[in-house]
């Protein structure tokens, strides 16, 4: 019998028994008023009149009067920069130990977002958090004394004028809890190695020495991972190494293209969590297993703000109009997609983390993920966001029994003419691609009326090539590197797909 695993199966679900739903926007409102009051005296306080928004009765629509929208630039530019120059006080009080570096999926130059210790502990509260809600999922007790592979970038901090800086991942992972690291894999020394496949070499050399329970990390890369390790020990699927292997974390992308070929590695299913670990923040975790959407956290240090995502309010990189109008936790909707903006203890304010997300129950305040701003593909009106690209996948996938766990799509003119050229990355390169992209084409009539209406008038056509998944990750290590945070751009601009069809050229010789 699990002696241990049952214990502290038994500690998770008394824990869980005693935890209750607070009141919304009463917990919005009491974040936003300590993220005020430490922030008053700031240069950004100072600028924004912190002071006196504190003193009106309906704080949430002054702070949104007072304060416009910020994006990494804007923020880093008018504020994030002068830290790096020894200034303190800037954004947040004091100045951060840490940088979370993230080029996301828009190019090679890394953002550098600060890590506030005050954000490292609302990172491990939500930690605990997640772990608590393992009670809603009925895993045995043995799971509890199992390791956990997590997947992120090197640990390797590298130290630069005075402070620390890695993957969001990376960081996280360096402040591990002592009591925690006997349960970590790949363990310390591995996890330093910043050589992607250097780090991957040496886990497929070790897994057989370790009684893995769980995996964390983005899906691409811990698919590349257990592929290495199911090669390097001559066996079938991932379970003849790790047999007890239950549960996967997943995160920063939507697991839904990946489901297929993830599964493929597997001899039998696991349980698959979401997560929403951002550079910015731990912003929500999935609480119970009826369902793929996450519970914001709302009482950690992070105030939530919503704009509806309409074409007229989403510039052309991305960003928002500043007249876009913000609403609360209070007055949301569910099924209606929102660009989300944050302003958090790490001093980041009315802050466009670049996502759209949608409410899918307003009573647990669950969330999907829907896409990014600037993955929102509406050249000629068709609307189409990456929540509908990966249903559509998803449907093609089905109808062909193929693999697609990669794709980008852009808007390309063909003889003077709009087209949308996808392409997929798939091991079943051998199927027609004509017609796929008929049923891709028929799939986006289907869902979004935006797209139907497109396709009868200045959308003329659909374009598909089918090309070796390798072509993705190499792409992303030729512009970034490879793995860690690191993820595919599911939608290009004219310039840049010129420059992948080009390099997609290349790699196939």
């Amino acid at each position: 019998m699990a002696i241990i695993g049952s214990i502290i199966k038994g500690v998770i679900e008394l824990a869980d028994s005693f935890s209750s739903e607070g009141n919304a926007a009463e917990e919005q409102q009491k974040v936003l008023k300590q993220l005020l009051e430490t922030a008053k005296n700031t240069k950004f306080g100072k600028d924004h009149a912190f002071g006196e928004i504190l003193k009106e009765k309906d704080m949430e629509r002054n702070f949104a009067n007072h304060v416009p929208y910020y994006d990494y630039h804007e923020m880093n530019d008018k504020y994030w920069k002068f830290l790096h120059e020894g200034e303190e006080d800037v954004s947040w009080p004091g100045s951060p130990e840490y940088y979370a570096l993230s080029s996301g999926t828009t190019g090679k130059t890394s953002k550098r977002i600060p890590v506030t210790e005050d954000m490292l502990e609302a990172i491990r509260k939500t930690g605990i958090k997640q772990v608590s809600a393992l009670a809603n999922f009925d895993l045995p007790a043995d799971f509890f004394e199992k390791t956990i592979m997590m997947l992120g970038s090197s640990t390797d901090l590298k130290e630069k004028d005075g402070h620390l800086e890695g993957e969001i991942s990376g960081i996280s992972a360096s402040n591990i809890p002592f009591w925690f690291r006997g349960y970590y894999k790949p363990g310390v020394e591995i996890s330093q190695i910043d050589d992607w496949d250097e780090r991957v070499q040496k886990i497929a050399e070790e897994a057989k020495n370790w009684d893995i329970g769980a995996l964390s990390g983005i899906p691409s890369w811990m698919e590349l991972m257990m592929k290495k390790v199911i090669e390097y020990n001559n066996v079938k699927n991932i379970h003849e190494i790790w047999p007890n292997l239950q549960v996967y974390t997943s995160g920063g992308v939507a697991f839904g293209p990946y489901k297929k070929s993830f599964n493929a590695l597997l001899a039998h299913p696991i349980t698959v969590i979401d997560t929403y670990l951002a550079s910015e923040g731990f912003l929500a975790y999935q609480e119970r297993p009826d369902t793929e959407a996450m519970k914001l956290v709302l009482d950690n240090g992070i105030y939530f703000e919503f704009v509806p995502f309409r074409p007229e309010y989403i510039n052309e990189d991305g960003s928002l109009t500043a007249d876009a109008p913000s609403i609360t936790i209070g007055e949301v909707e569910e099924d209606v997609e929102y660009v989300l903006i944050i302003s958090t203890v790490s001093g980041a304010w009315r802050y466009l983390i670049g996502d759209t997300i949608k409410f899918t129950n307003l009573e647990k305040h669950e969330i999907i993920i829907t896409g990014r701003t600037k993955f929102f593909l509406n050249v000629v009106g068709s609307q189409l966001s990456v929540n509908k690209m990966n249903d559509a996948i998803q449907i093609v996938e089905e109808k062909f029994d193929m693999e697609i766990p990669e794709f980008t799509i852009a808007a390309t003119k063909i003889d003077n003419e709009y087209h949308h050229k996808w392409y997929l990355g798939s091991p079943q390169m051998d199927i027609d691609p004509q017609a796929v992209a008929d049923a891709l084409d028929e799939a986006l009539k289907g869902a979004n009326k935006n797209y139907k209406v497109a396709r009868s008038k200045a959308l003329k056509g659909v374009k598909v090539e089918i090309v070796d998944p390798e072509i993705f990750h190499a792409w992303n290590e030729h512009n970034k590197k490879k793995g860690g945070q690191v993820k595919m751009e599911r939608v290009m601009g004219e310039e840049k797909f010129k420059d992948w069809e080009t390099f997609v050229k290349d790699q196939k010789g």
